[in-house]
């Protein structure tokens, strides 16, 4: 044997015994590059489209001068105003180098809000929204799945462009959000235990149509019936099973069941005579044979959406429902708490000690969401209405914020995560609970609900108070007294505490005034609502019209008679409100203020009669004699017809999208 040949056998050996060598240690290699975030996401395969290595793997060493360079130029074609021209030069950076977290925040921030307000008009502008929402959501979180900074970005652009007010389209942005979840989930129900439920179904889902099919045969036969009877409708490349058939189904839904509007336009009566797509779906989904069926179809459906199209965890869905409140997923605040909190947690750990700013950025953002919701938490659309959604107060955020005597506040919790921050980084928490039980304070007392409120106010005199160092009396004062001082000069500085305030006052009148037959404090809480409704549109601060016909400030408040309206319909419907104190509402109310049953018969008549019928008194009374028809309602529908008619127009309404209106 000649020296070249032991030569490589040798070198075969070695290879051999370096590869076994390397094929054991590789699995603790990777656990310690994941345990010591030495990669761009916490699992090694998680993230990784084949688009993230293969135009930067083809072009070797030249990607990085490459990405200097276009930086630099997209950042000087920015500051010279040139936001459409930087598009093409930031998508491709993107593609080059898909974990620089930065780029992804710049192209998205261009789009949402450079781009956004170049446009003439409100659709233009959703879509440019939209399309920075997306780009962040379904693209860049998609490349780094694992980035804080990114995760606290796409919160941000729901919590300020959606549900704040910088913006002249606000209103339209919620209208659309609201539309889009309302389709994609459902209108939720108001217990907090059945929205949890009704999240923890959708989280459960089966992965796949055959998962589907195991668990309810019957779903076989349902989506052969789809494909079959509905085929002709579909345009080319369509599938059976999408978001568009998810979308005629919640029309359906609305049209058949609650929209007011629909019922007003007469919808369903015009889509039977002239659609023979809405009655070929309306035949399956009336079909007894598919009862069982259809709720495993849409749970699945509803799983696959969120997961593909949305990039969105349903289990996290659920468990943020779960222990944190009954969120509404139709609000911006809810995808702002989504994103914040869940960066939170997968980034936690990936910073260095002088980067915990972002870690305290994105718990303020936490924080600032359920202030939001507990705020205007509770949401009541129509999907035919063109509408902003009415939004009221949800004080079930209240106790998750700062806890109760069974479970830690979120603010305990990030209070202790970041007590020992340089920088006194808990005093930012310290700050924010000050604010927040103030306002719960005056919430509180807006309601009625006078023991939470002077609780609350014990506790800001504990902390703030007389047991502060040094201590004062600011708090240990009368509470009507507290609340008035607190109020003067509010509303210009936050207007949302005008709309809680107004809604807070209503519910109040409905439940004292009308409830207890006080017509005193009913009349008491009205003209509070009136006075705060006129100062608010009448106010020089919010005179502020939009370039579309708007008041962006002033319009977030509506008449007083619609949200005198909106408030009655979220008591009636309100299921922490005993079933017994919304009867003795329902047939007081007109004593006081008639035309109020009529105009929220229809919407509100299919969510009480749900809970009426689990509860035990409907085993003795019938619903119709607990919750009688008003009087007249037929010549009442004909003038809401009418209302309507002349306020927008039968053109101002919105059309029935998707496909449920073709021929």
């Amino acid at each position: 044997m000649n020296r070249d040949r032991i030569t490589q056998f040798v070198a075969a050996g070695v290879a051999a015994i370096s590869m076994t060598t390397g094929g054991v240690m590789l699995p603790s290699i990777i656990d310690d590059a994941e345990r010591s975030t030495l990669r761009y996401s916490n699992n090694a395969v998680e993230g990784a489209p084949d688009w993230v290595n293969t135009l930067g793997m083809s072009i070797g060493a030249l990607r990085g001068l490459m990405v200097d360079y276009l930086w630099i130029k997209i950042n000087r074609m920015k500051d010279a105003g040139l936001f459409y021209e930087v598009m093409a030069d930031a998508e491709l950076i993107t593609k080059l180098q898909p974990r620089f977290s930065q780029v992804w925040v710049f192209h998205a921030h261009n789009m949402a809000y450079n781009i956004s307000v170049a446009t003439n008009t409100l659709e233009e502008r959703w879509e440019w929204v939209n399309a920075g929402i997306r780009l962040l959501r379904e693209k860049g979180l998609v490349a780094n799945p694992d980035d804080m900074v990114l995760h606290k970005e796409l919160s941000f652009f729901f919590g300020h462009k959606i549900d704040g007010n910088s913006d002249d389209a606000h209103m339209y942005y919620k209208r659309l959000l609201a539309d889009e979840w309302n389709t994609l989930l459902g209108t939720p129900p108001d217990s907090w235990d059945n929205r949890t439920a009704a999240m923890k179904r959708i989280a459960d889902a089966p992965r796949s149509i055959k998962e589907a099919i195991l668990a309810e045969p019957t779903v076989e036969n349902l989506v052969e019936r789809i494909d079959a009877d509905l085929a002709s409708y579909r345009g080319q490349g369509e599938l059976p099973i999408s978001f568009g058939l998810l979308e005629d189904i919640s029309q359906h839904e609305a049209i058949s069941q609650y929209s007011m509007v629909a019922r007003t336009l007469g919808l369903e009566q015009a889509l039977r005579s002239q659609s023979p797509y809405y009655n070929a779906l309306e035949a399956i989904i009336d079909d007894a044979q598919y009862e069982n069926a259809w709720p495993v179809l849409m749970q699945y459906l509803r799983n696959k959406i969120l997961r593909e199209e949305y990039n969105m965890d349903p289990d996290l869905m659920y468990e943020y429902t779960r222990d944190l409140g009954p969120i509404d997923w139709r609000h911006p605040q809810a995808h702002a708490l989504y994103w914040a909190r869940r960066g939170a947690n997968v980034g936690e750990g990936r910073h260095e000690s002088n980067e915990i700013f972002k870690t305290l950025n994105t718990d303020r953002m936490q924080l600032h969401a359920l202030q939001s919701l507990a705020r205007t938490g509770r949401i009541s659309f129509d999907p035919f209405s063109n509408e902003v959604p009415g939004r009221f107060p949800d004080p079930r955020f209240i106790d998750a914020i700062i806890g109760d005597d069974d479970h830690e506040g979120l603010w305990d919790e990030l209070y202790q995560k970041h007590y020992f921050v340089r920088g006194a980084g808990s005093d930012t928490f310290t700050s924010f609970l000050k604010n927040f039980l103030g306002s719960a304070v005056r919430e509180w007392y807006r309601q009625g609900e006078l023991d939470r409120a002077q609780a609350l106010l014990d506790h800001l005199d504990e902390y703030f108070g007389s047991g502060a160092s040094p201590p004062n009396n600011s708090y240990a004062i009368p509470l009507d007294i507290w609340v008035k001082n607190k109020t003067q000069g509010e509303y210009d500085r936050q207007p949302l505490l005008a709309v809680s305030d107004v809604a807070a006052s209503l519910r109040y009148a409905f439940r004292a005034g009308v409830a207890q037959k006080r017509p005193e404090l009913y009349q008491d809480a009205l003209k509070f609502a009136k006075q705060v409704t006129e100062f608010f549109k009448s106010n020089d601060f919010n005179d502020y019209t939009t370039k579309f016909g708007t008041g962006r400030i002033k319009d977030i408040i509506g008449a007083i008679e619609d949200s005198a309206q909106l408030s009655f319909q979220q008591v009636m419907t309100d299921s922490m409100i005993p079933l017994e104190e919304r009867m003795v509402i329902w047939s007081g109310i007109d004593t006081l203020e008639q035309g109020l049953r009529p105009r929220v018969y229809d919407r509100v008549m299919p969510v009480i009669e749900e809970q009426y019928l689990r509860h035990p008194i409907s085993k003795n009374t019938p619903f119709s004699v607990a919750f009688p028809e008003p009087p007249g309602l037929d010549a009442w529908r004909k003038k809401l017809a009418q209302e309507r008619a002349a306020r927008e127009g039968v053109s101002g309404d919105r059309e029935v999208t998707g496909t449920i209106k073709r021929q």
